[in-house]
């Protein structure tokens, strides 16, 4: 995805831009890198957090995004982190996300999978 500055993991060196891993520069540079890992132990939760990734997976393998993907993309990849961060989505997010898919949904040609996020959302919160 253009912008969103996660590499999905690793390593990231581009030009006036370092995401991911560890690096440190200068004669008295250290680099520390501490990692954590949630558990999540919530099924509803872990079934999210699937397609979530796999519709972000599906826009990653959009020819061209328009600035509606974008958005899409943003509101997926906060949930996203939340559910890595703390173990569930939480209801602002969620919310949200599911305003952002309820729009989205009628024109998506990636309307199986936004149809999949949106049950998965709705077993959570209802």
């Amino acid at each position: 995805m253009s912008g969103d500055g996660d590499s999905g993991g690793g390593a990231h060196v581009q030009i006036g831009s370092i995401t991911g891993g560890s690096q440190a520069f200068g004669a008295h540079g250290k680099a520390e890198s501490t990692n954590h890992t949630v558990v999540v132990s919530d099924p509803k939760q872990q079934e999210l957090l699937g397609r979530v990734r796999a519709l972000r997976g599906e826009l990653s393998r959009a020819d061209e995004l328009t600035a509606a993907d974008e958005a899409l993309d943003a509101e997926l990849g906060e949930v996203e982190r939340e559910i890595g961060r703390v173990g569930h989505g939480g209801s602002g997010p969620l919310g949200r996300l599911r305003t952002r898919l309820e729009q989205y949904g009628a024109a998506a040609a990636t309307a199986a999978s936004v149809t999949a996020v949106l049950q998965a959302i709705a077993q959570i919160t209802g």
